[in-house]
């Protein structure tokens, strides 16, 4: 049986998303394994890895929203927009605690926001900080984020400490100098660390350092989450395992294959797992109707349409 799940890792700074990632394959000996959303080397904290079947949950997870603790150092600006980076100015910190939490509040909401030049965002098919290496760097289109809630924790100039929880596609090094120019002293990002990625917290995150790899697997598989269970956010329809079979062989479910089930209330569009009674998922699916219209539909309608099967 395949060993397929979602176990989520506290990334030390200095190791690549990847590096994490074949990490987990070693010490689990899986297949295949791929992550919800990458983390800077510089960064720390969760970092959800899928193994095997559930790499395929990958586009659902990387959706959620995430949030992080942020250290952002003020008058500072680099080509990087994190300390890491080649300083390009410094200037001097004119500003007060009380104009820096104004200015940090402004950016909650819908906001436009620049993807650093070194990003992995692609541009004719190849990464900005691939274009940026070779000297000739690219500025991105702004695109649209949103910032659901900024909480300040300390100024200590020129260090400021806040939180933030964030949409997908947020870059924080952006934020961080998009905060400096607003404020006149220029910013970058010093220290960040993710600490919710969608329903994945701190405290199932399991440290990759220093372990025997013997128990690194125990503590890895004891804290796996069940493809299910990470897609505890969605409403589900629970179907017998006959029909799980049908729909493993391609069969998209209709009005009829659905009577007598418990179905929640849905708009057309909805995604829902469907499991089998001892909760394994078999698949996601987009409502093609809402639910309330099944009473008036034909029998041999489809009413949902097939995203993603599972097989373990």
């Amino acid at each position: 049986m395949q060993l397929s799940g979602v176990v989520v890792i506290d990334k030390p700074a200095g190791m690549t998303s990847h590096d994490v990632v074949q990490g987990v394959k070693k010490i689990l000996r899986v297949r295949k394994a791929g992550h919800t959303g990458t983390l800077d080397p510089l960064a720390t904290g969760v970092l959800p890895v899928c193994t095997n079947e559930a790499t395929k949950l990958v586009p659902f997870l990387a959706e959620e929203r995430k949030e992080y603790q942020v250290t952002m150092r003020l008058g500072i600006t680099t080509d990087t927009l994190d300390i890491q980076g080649k300083i390009l100015a410094q200037k001097e910190i004119a500003v007060d605690d009380r104009e820096i939490e104004r200015v940090l509040m402004g950016f909650t909401g819908k906001i436009e926001q620049r993807p650093p030049r070194y990003s992995a965002v692609k541009y004719k098919g190849k990464a900005l900080y691939k274009w940026a290496r070779k000297g000739q760097p690219v500025d991105a289109a702004p695109r649209r984020i949103m910032i659901y809630g900024i909480t300040l924790e300390s100024i200590q100039v020129p260090d400021v400490v806040f939180q933030v929880s964030c949409s997908r596609g947020t870059y924080v090094r952006s934020l961080c100098s998009d905060i400096g120019d607003r404020l006149g002293c220029g910013a970058c990002l010093y220290a960040l660390r993710r600490t919710k990625s969608g329903p994945f917290v701190e405290t199932m995150a399991v440290s990759l350092d220093g372990g025997e790899e013997d128990l690194l697997r125990d503590s890895l598989e004891h804290k796996m989450v069940t493809m299910s269970e990470a897609l505890s956010g969605l409403a589900q329809v629970v179907v017998e395992n006959a029909m799980a079979d049908r729909l493993r062989r391609g069969f998209q479910p209709t009005v009829e294959s659905l009577t007598g089930k418990e179905i929640p209330s849905l708009a057309a569009g909805d995604v829902v797992k469907l499991i089998t009674h001892d909760f394994k998922l078999v698949a996601l699916v987009r409502m093609i109707r809402s639910s309330d219209q099944m009473v008036s539909a034909d029998l041999k309608e489809r009413f949902m349409e097939i995203l993603r099967v599972f097989n373990d």
